[in-house]
């Protein structure tokens, strides 16, 4: 007895010598879906992960699209050198609500669609032998989850990554809101100086106490920055807060696309100079105010936040979105020259939040909790249960992307009414809480009440959806509204939260005319002019401190009838699929972005003509512009103060006609050549 006793200690001792360090391993291959109402054996299919069931019923404009119960299902090998150790699952998000069972026992419930949640499993498992995992997902309405409603697609499944998380007995929390366990709190950063304080959330799972050490390390690529450790005895069976202050001299900030620099820190759990844990996050220092008058400052500089919108779907998969997907998103925003991006209406996948970071974009991060805008029914139930979701996914997000540098306001709700319930109390417990979770960051919303309204009065910053233009009045009504709101109330921190109009790369005239919101019609022509109007009017304006286009790209939006075709929602920059930017994106791309030089013809798309009068309007960032109309030069442009060229009454002859515009430098080599046809 003794001797197999001994054999399995000196096991044990192996294993932990051989794995002390956290093993984090993909489950996303393999898994096996039915719906609830497929109840014969062997119904179903195998699906790989990310996954959700509503890629094709919701995105063909069926407004019943499916909302219920669906079943994932994965055998899992556990090995046998994990016993000993602690297994963790950790799901990025499922939507709305997940219950899982292990061999039939169910481990946990977790309510609410986009944040992470995590279950140990290390109690709950058979080692050396195949285990069951069932999840059963469900994204019906919930009348206590937010979100209640919203212009988008609620795509039920599992929809981003799952893994396997296999540690030592002592390690660095996994189960705090899912977060990364640490935290990176910038009590103060100048830049002489950033005082930093690091927050580590030990946990030990064995029955008697144990010595560890903390180390946390700072570096600058290879070089060592700071390293402070710390010896700590973790209590039995709970989890003990260690804090290490760091102070970082004359530091590298974080500078929006400028120097987006990022300090990797490294902190480390060892026992008797074994290693236990590593954890590894980013260290984006930076410092930022919002001004009444000025708008907004990072690291003491003026920056105007030029923003973009986004919604997490696409054409063909949904919601279930692949690394390359983010990439392009990011790439594509890079490429017109955005600075900012609102990530509406809901916590987005980590991997984005990282490609914000490493590219310097300046990131408006926020909870799911949005009113009915111009729809039915209700964004906020004054029901007990509903108010404690909400406020838990308002610790989600912050918890679990707290270290991203690039998050630098945390937004509370979107377009709520206040008639019936009204949530004006509740607002003000998610801002206090939110000053509890994080003391550096300041809140912020999306309103579209009159800006005397008190709702409009909660959070440090406050923004607008305003669509002067597409749903009444005109472009030019942006900067009235933007003045006699600023004049009313010159305390407000002001900015536009959304701002947009449909337009389908398929509809094309040759005046400009605007088309009916909710109508068939929408041509993309208008969307240009709608889109030259706003930003003349936010670009002027110096006290709006941010603006966020609504939105970059076309989303799924099922009870949508309008554009060229239903279920789609067409106020996107760029199409669904992501193949075509539209007129307006290269009018922004010439404002926004001055490093890439380039040229583009606008009303591109417009080839079938029955006037060989013309306007011809250019979009480029070159300081001046020739057209040629087949060969022959119509003249030298320079822009005006928007990066916009415009030749009036161009004569195009009957039939085919190639229009060329081209840089009048000899250095610069950019060009564009469209073909119309008059008829």
């Amino acid at each position: 007895m003794m001797k197999n006793t001994v054999l399995a200690l000196m096991m044990l001792l192996m294993s932990t010598t051989l794995f002390a360090e956290r093993k984090e391993i993909l489950i996303n291959s393999d898994w096996h879906f039915r719906f609830s109402h497929q109840v014969q054996r062997k119904s179903g299919q195998r699906v790989d992960l990310p996954h959700t069931w509503n890629a094709q019923d919701a995105l063909s404009g069926k407004q019943d699209y499916y909302r219920g119960m669906g079943n994932y299902t994965k055998t899992l090998f556990v090995k046998p050198e994990w016993k000993g150790k602690r297994l963790f699952i950790r799901f990025e998000g499922v939507n709305t609500i997940a219950n899982l069972f292990v061999n039939d026992v169910h481990i946990g419930e977790h309510r609410g669609g986009y944040g992470a949640f995590v279950y140990e499993l290390t109690d709950c498992v058979k080692y050396g032998a195949k285990n069951t995992l069932h999840v059963k997902v469900n994204n019906a309405l919930q009348l206590d989850i937010m979100p209640l409603l919203g212009d988008f697609n609620f795509y039920g499944g599992i929809y981003r990554d799952v893994n396997l998380i296999v540690t030592d007995p002592i390690n660095i929390s996994l189960t705090d809101y899912a977060s990364p366990g640490v935290y990176l709190m910038q009590n103060k950063v100048t830049k002489k100086q950033a005082d930093v304080n690091a927050k580590v959330l030990v946990s030990n799972a064995l029955q008697t106490a144990a010595p560890v050490q903390v180390n946390v390390k700072v570096w600058n690529g290879d070089k060592l920055v700071i390293e402070e450790n710390k010896q700590v005895t973790a209590a039995p069976t709970t989890t003990t807060t260690v804090e290490l202050p760091l102070t970082i001299k004359n530091p590298r900030l974080w500078n929006g696309r400028q120097d987006p620099f990022i300090y990797r820190t490294e902190i480390t759990l060892t026992a008797n100079g074994k290693v236990l844990d590593r954890s590894i996050q980013p260290l984006g220092l930076r410092f930022y105010h919002v001004d009444a008058e000025e708008g907004f400052f990072l690291n003491g500089e003026h920056l105007k936040l030029q923003g973009v919108c986004r919604h997490q779907d696409r054409a063909e998969v949904g919601n279930a979105l692949r690394p390359q997907h983010h990439e392009e998103d990011a790439a594509i925003m890079l490429e017109m020259g955005t600075n900012a991006v609102r990530l509406a209406h809901y916590p987005q996948a980590s991997y984005f939040y990282d490609l914000m970071d490493t590219n310097g974009l300046v990131v408006w991060a926020e909870i799911p909790f949005i009113g009915p805008g111009g729809y039915l029914d209700r964004g906020f139930n004054d029901i007990a249960s509903f108010k404690e979701n909400g406020k838990e996914q308002l610790k989600e997000l912050i918890r679990q992307h707290y270290n991203h540098p690039s998050i630098c306001f945390w937004g509370l709700f979107n377009e709520l009414k206040t008639h019936g319930d009204n949530p004006i109390a509740y607002i003000k417990e998610l801002d206090a809480l939110s000053k509890t979770e994080d003391t550096t960051r300041p809140t912020t919303a999306a309103s579209f009440s009159h800006f005397a309204d008190d709702i409009n009065k909660i959070t440090d910053v406050i923004a607008w959806n305003q669509y002067f233009g597409w749903y009444g009045g005109s472009p030019s009504d942006m900067g009235k509204w933007a003045d006699k709101t600023h004049k009313a109330f010159p305390q407000y921190k002001m900015g536009i939260s959304e701002y947009g109009a449909g337009a389908s790369i398929y509809h094309q005239q040759d005046s400009v005319k605007a088309g009916k919101a909710t109508g068939w019609w929408h041509p993309e022509n208008f969307q240009t002019f709608y889109h030259i109007g706003n930003w003349q009017a936010i670009a002027e304006r110096p006290f709006i401190w941010g603006s966020f286009i609504w939105n970059l790209f076309d989303f799924g939006a099922a009870h949508r009838t309008e554009g060229d075709r239903p279920g789609i929602n067409d106020k996107g920059l760029v199409t669904f699929d992501r193949k075509v930017r539209k007129d307006a994106f290269y009018f922004y791309k010439a404002n926004w972005n001055n490093e890439d030089q380039f040229i583009y013809i606008a009303n591109r798309r417009h080839t079938q003509r029955t006037l060989v009068q013309t306007d011809v309007m250019v979009f480029s960032n070159l300081p001046e512009v020739e057209l040629f109309v087949n060969g022959i030069s119509v003249g030298k442009q320079k822009p005006d103060n928007y990066a916009t060229f415009a030749w009036k009454g161009v004569s195009l002859s009957n039939g085919d006609n190639t229009v060329e515009a081209r840089s009048t430098s000899k250095k610069i080599k950019e060009s564009d050549t469209v073909r119309w046809t008059v008829k």
